[in-house]
């Protein structure tokens, strides 16, 4: 089993969306994880795009980068630039991997606008999700 790490700034809504995926997609291939620099909490805008996409991420947790959990990883995919630069060290057996996701967090608008962000941002990650898992299979 392949244990892989998705990091972001606030462990909030794109790392906690790739681990929803990952989770759903990648059963008996990969064990996902997500945290980030800081804990937020989880965005109610990722878990409501989420549902919509039949996934449910409610019960996951925001946390922090575990230092010791994460030179136990397989492999790193950080989904924001800040996470990227700012990510710890890894030794050099852990694959590094980035996903340059925009943040649909901040976006101004109408509801209905802001929405259509997080609905993008979702269905850019299912999509490196659903691609990454093709490349799993393929290394086995």
């Amino acid at each position: 089993m392949i244990k892989a790490m998705f990091l972001c700034t606030g462990n909030s809504c794109r790392s906690q969306m790739a681990e929803g995926f990952a989770r759903e997609l990648g059963k008996d291939l990969i064990e996902p994880y997500s945290a980030g620099l800081i804990a937020a909490g989880i965005n109610a805008r990722a878990i409501a795009v989420m549902k919509e996409a039949g996934i449910d991420i409610s019960n996951q947790k925001s946390e922090e980068i575990d230092i010791d959990l994460l030179r136990t990883m397989n492999i790193v995919i950080t989904l924001c630039s800040n996470a990227e630069e700012a990510c710890p060290y890894t030794p050099p057996g852990i694959r590094r991997i980035h996903w340059p996701i925009k943040d649909p967090v901040g976006t101004i608008g109408t509801e209905e606008e802001i929405m259509k962000e997080f609905r993008r941002a979702r269905d850019e990650i299912r999509k490196k999700v659903e691609d990454f898992m093709d490349t799993l299979k393929t290394e086995r």
